[in-house]
């Protein structure tokens, strides 16, 4: 199988991960063989055993300095000729049209689309949606994500409402799938390193919050700052907000003269698994993520997770039943559910989200599950 995806960068979160655990997989199963395609600074290409990974040099996103364009569109069209894949699988939903038009008239594989990023949710922020421009907006990337539907062979989405916000662009041969979590990294056995994960914060009482990702709008990490000082006054807690992104300057300035530490986006999955191991509560403010892996990895860890009531991360902690939830946009009600939890006896909610994860969601099992799917839709 082919694996093209401009959602990949040096620090680059869910996608990235979840390609390169592929990579792992491929590697211990002797019949199955990957390509992968990414932009990166410059052009190479990489061959371990059962993949290759060609990295074509592209522009780096404004903005967003994680991620490059995929601009050399006759080397991937060149790759696909060479390489002759059973199946492609594209995760940017730009590359995905030209993708599925070129594979049905040169190659004649199928091709799937997995769709990592909501993109109706993103097109414009806040109030802006309701607008009668922003409307029209988001109305004409319904349409692309329809359009990008019919060009490829499958759909896939990983939770039940990326599911449903397909169907309701018109999206149909969906195929419900899920994303993983490497179990023996992220585990409970890390809390052994809490005192010195907090020493090294400078924190010597009270809980430990956290919350792992990009700093932008749709992420609303900034109705968790808005959300802080009722549960600081409550608990006498710490919120450490690690990631990088546009929004950092704003969250850094409301969070002035608050028990808040920004911490720079962590690029050592141990000293992650560490830092969510060590949080007595991770906050989970997006009500549009499409699966929400930092989510699944603090679960792992048994951390309880404070999620709000909507999208994919929601759904995993109403499955483990780890954690709590709170109306979205709502900080005060946010702060209330966030003491609660924090009040509440840690054991139970701990015992059941590593219970949930490492039934559903350890990585072995869940690619092996999406390669079936690989199997139904070259099938049919």
């Amino acid at each position: 199988m082919l694996d093209v995806s401009e959602y990949f960068g040096a620090s680059s979160g869910g996608v990235r991960t979840y390609l390169l655990q592929k990579r792992r997989f491929v590697a211990d199963h002797p019949g199955l063989r990957q390509v992968l395609v990414t932009p990166g600074a410059h052009d190479a290409v990489h061959d371990e055993p059962g993949s290759r990974w060609y990295q074509l040099r592209g522009p780096a996103i404004p903005f967003q300095p994680s991620y490059r364009f995929l601009l050399a569109t006759r080397s991937v069209r060149r790759i696909i000729d060479r390489e002759r894949p059973d199946l492609i699988e594209v995760g940017s939903s730009y590359f995905a049209p030209w993708v599925g038009h070129h594979a049905r008239r040169h190659v004649e594989v199928p091709v799937v689309w997995f769709y990592h990023a909501n993109l109706p949710r993103l097109a414009l922020p806040g109030r802006a949606r309701e607008r009668t421009i922003g409307r029209a907006v988001v109305r004409g990337v319904e349409r692309y994500v329809r359009h990008i539907g019919r060009v490829v062979d499958a759909t896939l989405a990983a939770s039940d409402f990326s599911a449903r916000e397909l169907a309701r662009c018109g999206v149909d041969r969906v195929h419900r799938v899920t994303l993983g979590v490497d179990t023996a990294r992220f585990h409970p056995v890390r809390r052994a390193a809490r005192e010195a994960v907090r020493k090294a914060l400078g924190v010597a009482d009270g809980p430990l919050v956290g919350f792992v990702g990009r700093f932008a709008e749709e992420k609303h990490v900034a109705d968790l700052v808005a959300a802080w000082p009722a549960i600081e006054r409550a608990t006498g807690g710490t919120l450490v907000l690690a990631g990088h992104g546009p929004a950092e300057p704003h969250l850094r300035a409301a969070a002035a003269g608050r028990r808040i530490r920004f911490l720079p986006f962590e690029r050592d999955r141990d000293a992650l698994a560490n830092l969510l191991a060590a949080l007595d509560l991770y906050l989970s403010p997006a009500p549009y993520e499409t699966f929400g892996l930092a989510v699944c990895e603090a679960l792992a860890c048994g951390t309880p997770v404070l999620s709000v009531d909507h999208g994919a991360a929601a759904e995993l902690v109403r499955h483990s039943a780890g954690g709590a939830l709170a109306p979205v946009a709502d900080p005060a009600a946010l702060a209330r559910a966030a003491i609660a939890v924090l009040d509440a006896p840690r054991g139970p909610l701990s015992d059941r989200a590593r219970a949930y994860v490492e039934r559903e969601h350890a990585w072995p099992a869940a690619l092996g599950r999406l390669f079936a799917t690989y199997r139904q839709v070259m099938a049919a």
